[in-house]
């Protein structure tokens, strides 16, 4: 079976069939859940202290669950309405706007500590029409290029994605150079089929190139990164047996939600009172 972004664009294989489906695929949920995990890693935020991040690609809202629970804002970006519309009706913590990322970003310099993006780079190395502003190098410039602009300095942006041949992350990592990136790739697991995974790991300001870029896991290997990696499996993992998540709407939980709804002016949303977030009684 091929690449999704090889049967068509993702605006439209992403439809609200697929939104749903995808979605609502548990083992879907788990692997992005630890391929966030370990781009947030990768990002090397510093501990205990707030930041903003773009999710490029955030799709359904998977990788901002993750973002929420770690304590991080954010703002999500993509380009599948039907996915969106998922997000919202999932009720996810983050802000959204529909985006071609090819076509590059309008932040003001400087907006974000950091980006992470989880299985889309790879649908930039695909022309969806003849027009030679629609080739990859023409669309990866345009988003490198608007994406280190809008990114603090220091910062870092990690990506998790598929290509296909070497000659893609050649490609795509010489663009980001030349749009003022330092970093590398990451392979964690290299040796296995199932595991592999391939990271972009950029750097902006801060020493760009001169800084080291982190190492791939290995199966063999039992480093403290690896240690910090598997525990946030089994955390995972424990989280989600029996198949949902922990219940977090608590009163917290539900005022912010309610003044989220407030800044961006739905109607209808109930007044807080001493009854909000009181758990009712059972009825019989």
């Amino acid at each position: 079976m091929s690449r999704p972004e090889l049967q068509a664009p993702p605006e439209i294989y992403y439809g609200d069939i697929e939104a749903k489906k995808y979605t609502n695929n548990t083992r879907v949920q788990q692997i992005q859940a630890e391929m966030t995990y370990r781009a947030l890693e990768l990002l090397n935020l510093p501990p205990g202290e707030p930041a903003f991040l773009l999710d490029i690609g955030c799709g359904s809202g998977l990788s901002g669950e993750i973002l929420d629970e770690e304590g991080y804002h954010w703002v999500g970006c993509d380009i599948a309405p039907s996915m969106l519309e998922v997000a919202l009706e999932r009720e996810v913590e983050g802000d959204l706007f529909l985006q071609d990322i090819g076509q590059g970003f309008g932040f003001r310099p400087g907006s974000f500590d950091g980006a992470i993006s989880i299985s889309v780079l790879q649908w930039l190395l695909n022309a969806e029409t003849s027009h030679p502003t629609s080739s990859p190098p023409h669309r990866l410039t345009r988003f490198f290029t608007t994406l280190h602009a809008a990114l603090k300095n220091p910062s870092r942006a990690v990506f998790q994605f598929y290509p296909s041949s070497d000659d893609q992350i050649q490609l795509i990592t010489s663009i980001a150079q030349k749009a003022g990136f330092g970093g590398g790739v990451v392979v964690d697991y290299p040796n296995s089929k199932k595991a592999r995974k391939v990271f972009l790991c950029l750097f902006v300001g801060g020493g760009g190139g001169a800084q080291q870029v982190p190492k791939g896991l290995e199966v063999e290997e039992d480093n403290e990164e690896r240690a910090v990696f598997e525990k946030r499996r089994e955390r995972l993992r424990a989280r989600e047996k029996g198949g949902k998540r922990k219940n977090i709407k608590d009163k917290d939980w539900i005022l912010r939600k309610k003044e989220l709804y407030r800044q961006r002016g739905k109607e209808g949303v109930p007044n807080d009172s001493k009854y909000t977030g009181r758990k009712r009684k059972p009825v019989f």
